[in-house]
């Protein structure tokens, strides 16, 4: 194998351990924001269901995920306001539950994560909205997250 080829397997392993990672850290927060427990609770569940599951997931994988969900759900203040000023004519609380947690990650990540490019950020969200919603939330959360990288950019 080359050099080009390592290196493009191994970026390829990166992103798909990140990929998991937010779908996790976006489980997490699902299962914090509808049940309200503490977040340190809520991946202590999500890990012990997941570890009886058959899929293995990385130290890697929960690190990510962890720093994401914990991120997101100690700065909701911080992240919700950016997403009502993107989000015109949207009240946050009639947003579908999924759209606003797929956005608050892809905000905390905007912000918070600067070695991952906004493209990236922006791509993985519509990929979870794909995943876990539909094309409607697809459009909506891509209109409200170019919104708030364009803002960002001028920042």
């Amino acid at each position: 194998m080359t050099a080009g080829a390592e290196r493009r397997t191994s970026s390829r392993a990166v992103n798909e351990s990140r990929h998991r990672g937010r779908a996790a850290a976006l489980q997490m927060l699902y299962q914090w924001e509808i049940g309200r427990l503490p977040m340190g609770e809520v991946q202590q569940s999500f890990w012990d269901h997941t570890h009886g599951s058959d899929v293995a997931v990385s130290a890697e994988v929960q690190t990510f995920a962890a720093r994401l969900a914990d991120g997101v759900a100690a700065g909701v203040e911080q992240l919700d306001p950016v997403i009502i000023e993107a989000a015109e004519h949207w009240r946050l609380e009639r947003m579908n539950v999924l759209d606003r947690l797929i956005l608050r990650v892809a905000v905390y990540e905007l912000l918070h994560e600067p070695a991952t490019p906004a493209k990236v950020v922006i791509n993985e969200a519509l990929e979870l909205a794909h995943t876990f919603c539909g094309e409607e939330s697809v459009r909506f959360i891509n209109g409200v997250l170019d919104a708030i990288r364009r803002k960002l950019e001028r920042a």
